[in-house]
């Protein structure tokens, strides 16, 4: 049996998605800055995923601009406000568990210049509005704040930020890096005071190398490619197409039952964390009812170490992960796990796991057996 349970690394392409974007690469080729029709063609699905995309979020067509994904959408936020609005200060605000792309584009701002103050978190891994306030000086000019945590799920109150920022300051630029919310809640934007949305198509069933950026027309922002004048000179090169056109469909089908497909996904988190916990020195970090993202599981397993269990399960044919997937590469203590205060011999012992629209029952049943199973014995092999 494969049960695949690391979809907040990336998830399973819808069908309907792989089908559309092979029409466009065999088909639909054209150049959307061609003149001639197949160009009009291309052009035309990118519209199309602008009026998709524009009316989930209700907000404008010219508001949303495509990227190559999440990474480059927070690059761009946060370099590109930086950049245009450094007269009106220099001063950031970010938490201390963000996504490596937040936190590393933050750390090149501050070579250039800029001061960054780094909000910490509850046990929970959740800010405090008061010290977001405390955070906020005359020249902040741009908060960045992640609506949720790809590691342990924790829920920021961004629409109760986004009010006190801008009633504050209402020329403070609001950035929330939503990859791994969006999809699971719906964020509406002006709704909620967010100036800037950063997206990810791989973490809802679209493909890889495609996010987007909601830009709203009230800010001033600058580009970071520069090149043939592609979508208003705000971000140079030919359109991703297919991908483009592959996210739209992926915003479809993902919204269309999403309440149904939430509810499932939490009673199946729920399930899996009540059984999971049953397990001696087994702890769950964070919150775990509906106050936190339907779809994250954080599990710390005292004595046996993440890499051990993470190829353990996989030879059992269960997909997990031992943190970040950004990370994975250069392997580090995770900060997430450290500011929410996971106890040291635990930090070196926690797997994630993460659930989709695609998760069963019947898997999580054979997981938590496995589980049951598979620690014991670890433990037993560890102590030898």
């Amino acid at each position: 049996m494969e049960v695949y349970l690391d979809n907040s690394a990336t998830t399973r392409c819808f069908a309907d998605v792989a089908a559309l974007m092979t029409k466009i690469m065999c088909e639909d080729y054209g150049n959307p800055s061609s003149m001639h029709n197949k160009g009009m063609e291309a052009e035309n699905y990118i519209r199309y995923a602008k009026e998709i995309i524009a009316k989930n979020l209700k907000v404008n067509e010219k508001e949303i601009l495509f990227t190559s994904g999440g990474t480059e959408s927070d690059n761009l936020a946060l370099i590109g406000t930086a950049m245009a609005n450094q007269r009106a200060g220099k001063h950031l605000i970010t938490t201390c568990i963000e996504h490596p792309a937040i936190m590393q584009t933050m750390q090149y701002l501050e070579t250039q210049g800029f001061s960054v103050t780094y909000l910490p978190v509850d046990k929970n891994g959740i800010i405090s509005l008061m010290d977001l306030q405390r955070a906020i000086r005359k020249d902040t000019i741009l908060v960045s704040i992640m609506h949720t945590n790809n590691e342990i799920g924790s829920l920021q109150p961004i629409a109760e930020a986004g009010a006190l920022i801008k009633r504050i300051n209402s020329n403070i630029v609001f950035h929330v890096d939503a990859v791994q919310g969006y999809g699971k809640f719906r964020i509406l934007p002006k709704k909620m005071g967010i100036d800037l949305l950063s997206v990810s198509g791989h973490k809802i069933h679209g493909p890889k190398g495609i996010g987007f950026l909601y830009i709203s027309e009230k800010i001033k922002i600058k580009p970071i490619v520069y090149g043939g004048g592609q979508q208003k000179g705000m971000r140079s090169g030919t359109e991703n197409v297919p991908a483009i056109a592959g996210l739209a469909r992926a915003v479809e089908e993902i919204y269309q039952n999403l309440d149904t497909d939430i509810d499932t996904m939490y009673q199946i988190k729920q399930h899996f964390v009540e059984e999971v916990s049953k397990i001696d020195d087994v702890k769950i970090n964070g919150l775990t009812g509906r106050d936190s993202a339907p779809h994250v599981v954080s599990v710390s397993i005292r004595g046996i170490r993440s890499e051990v269990m993470l190829h353990s399960l996989e030879e059992k044919g269960i997909y997990v992960s031992a943190g970040s997937a950004c990370a994975s590469n250069h392997p580090t203590i995770s900060a997430t796990l450290k500011a929410i205060g996971v106890e040291k011999d635990l930090l070196d012992s926690t797997i994630r796991f993460s659930f989709s629209v695609f998760t069963t029952m019947e898997e999580i049943n054979y997981t938590i057996q496995t589980l049951c199973d598979m620690i014991p014995m670890l433990r037993k092999y560890m102590r030898h």
